[in-house]
């Protein structure tokens, strides 16, 4: 027997598309395997990332045990601070003490959601936005991701409050309490940077109404030359958060290693806030989300080594460049409308409305069918994984080796073609 909770939560895998098959293609093992553009990883640099820690790191005795027991507990967050005052140029510079050491961003949602929010309690965010915030922040702790109508387009204008103000008058009107909004930046899945003036606008949006503002910024460094003119570079809130804005108690900002670093398996995730009695709420639940000793040794090292990081991130600067000219220009040959102005993170957010078969059925239903139809071509986009507020678009993973975007692309094509 499980209780409620239990039940409620074994149903989770059995929602249609939840979850992304694994990409399976090798042009010499397995050349019929299928192609992923669903998982958000930057794969040509990870080879960087593994020769890096095969070469470089040394574990000791405190690499093996509890972190408690750490003769050099502060490595880690003096480290992360000093990293993070380097990318984001902060307006106060960041302390190690604001910082806490976590298992990865996911663990950090529902930390956030524990300590900010009731049951059923909401986070307000705009759409299109990165689909697993659901899980992320309601599967431990039953808070309610709730959307903001918005479009590709003015979700990132200085308008948007104007939409989140509906929204916030709607949940209302509902019941449900907004506890904070949600942003990311550089965002997922649009690959743009917000605006100065937007997130001043949010910042303002939520000083006004006492609602903490989340800044997801796992993708700070993953900011590359598009060609693009209509671009905009990139702005941490903490560059910009001055006290006549927002009470400094209410910014959090969250950073780890999986995409800057290409290391989502080394589960580390970096929650950085002034917010004395929030670290502290945070501490009291960490045993449950602390990372291993292991990755934090790897993780001060990487950190602590300038040259390195200057290296690799110019390396991945130009890898992403180059994929995503190579990813525009065959949707543009192609025909196939996508949100220009991207210049961050990993994906291209394309429109496929025009593609979706079967009409006179409904939007989800329709999206699905065309995600089987690639899925059936060995090529894997996710349906309706980022909530937008029209049918038909989908992320475009594009952070491959250039012969697998090609092939993938190509995949994807020969299906639209036939549709």
């Amino acid at each position: 027997m499980l209780s409620s909770r239990g039940i409620k939560k074994a149903e989770l895998p059995k929602i249609p598309w939840r979850y992304a098959p694994p990409h399976t293609y090798n042009k010499e093992s397995n050349p019929a395997g299928l192609i992923s553009f669903g998982m958000a990883e930057h794969i040509p640099m990870r080879t960087e990332i593994a020769k890096y820690i095969n070469n470089k790191i040394t574990f000791t005795e405190d690499s093996v045990g509890y972190g408690s027991s750490s003769t050099t507990p502060n490595r880690l967050p003096n480290a992360v601070a000093s990293h993070l005052n380097n990318i984001l140029t902060p307006l106060s510079p960041i302390e190690p003490e604001t910082v806490i050491v976590t298992s990865g961003i996911t663990a950090i949602g529902s930390m956030l959601s524990f300590a900010l929010a009731e049951p059923t309690d909401g986070i307000l965010i705009s759409r299109p936005v990165y689909g697993r915030f659901e899980l992320d922040y309601g599967v431990e702790a039953d808070v309610q991701i709730v959307y903001a109508d918005t479009d590709p387009e003015e979700a990132f204008t200085p308008a948007v409050v104007d939409k989140y103000e509906a929204a916030l008058k709607r949940a209302d009107d509902e019941g449900t309490k907004i506890r904070a909004v949600l942003i990311v930046n550089p965002h997922n899945p649009v690959g743009r940077c917000y605006p100065a003036e937007t997130l001043k606008e949010i910042l303002r949006f939520c000083n006004k109404h006492r609602l903490h503002l989340i800044s997801d910024e796992v993708y700070a460094s993953c900011v590359f030359d598009s060609g693009d003119p209509s671009a905009v570079p990139f702005t941490s809130v903490l560059s910009i958060s001055t006290p006549d804005l927002i009470d400094p108690d209410l910014v959090h900002l969250l950073y780890g290693f999986s995409k800057d670093f290409a290391a989502g398996g080394l589960h580390l995730g970096f929650l950085i806030t002034r917010n004395t009695a929030l670290r502290q709420a945070c501490k009291a639940i960490l045993r449950l989300h602390n990372a291993s000793t292991a990755s934090i040794t790897i993780g001060a090292t990487i950190l602590e080594d300038q040259d390195f990081i200057t290296q690799f991130t110019q390396k991945s600067r130009q890898s992403l460049a180059s994929t995503y000219r190579i990813a525009t220009s065959i949707l543009t040959q192609e025909g196939i409308n996508y949100v220009k102005g991207g210049n961050a993170g990993f994906f291209i957010y394309i429109d496929l409305s025009s593609y979706l078969p079967y009409p006179d059925r409904p939007a989800q239903e329709r999206e699905f069918a065309l995600a089987q139809r690639f899925l059936d071509a060995g090529v894997f986009l996710h349906p309706g994984e980022e909530h937008g507020k029209e049918g038909g678009w989908f992320r475009l993973v594009f952070a491959h080796e250039e012969e697998v975007l090609k092939e993938g692309l190509w995949r994807l094509i020969r299906v639209l073609r036939s549709v």
